[in-house]
């Protein structure tokens, strides 16, 4: 034998193969066949329009709501999802001085 033969046995269109044993067969490289795939906006995809801070209310945040969102972002940040039982401790947290509140959002930024 000095050529390449082929089997009977041998499969012979792509949906023959098996995808277990031979996964990359079914890889489809084609982008995904939608609207955003090809640069058409959908009815419901629209850009947003660019804030505007002149519209903004001016009303502050009282000193523990932004302790919170603070506290949140940190742990966010830290990638510790608090719990549903860890909100009352927040709490307890955020009614403390910003110097203790400094304090423990060092902690948790340096403890990553």
């Amino acid at each position: 034998m000095t050529e390449l033969q082929s089997f009977p046995t041998a499969p012979s269109a792509l949906s023959d193969y098996d995808p277990y044993r031979f996964p990359a067969v079914y890889i489809d490289d084609l982008p995904e066949a939608s609207p955003a795939a090809y640069d058409i906006p959908a009815a419901y995809d629209y850009p947003l329009p660019p804030p505007a801070p002149a519209g903004r209310l001016s009303v502050p945040l009282e000193p523990a709501d932004r302790r919170r969102l603070e506290l949140h972002a940190a742990l966010t940040t830290a990638g510790i999802a608090p719990l549903p039982g860890d909100l009352a401790a927040i709490e307890a947290l955020c009614t403390l001085d910003d110097s203790t509140h400094i304090a423990l959002q060092r902690w948790i930024t340096r403890a990553t």
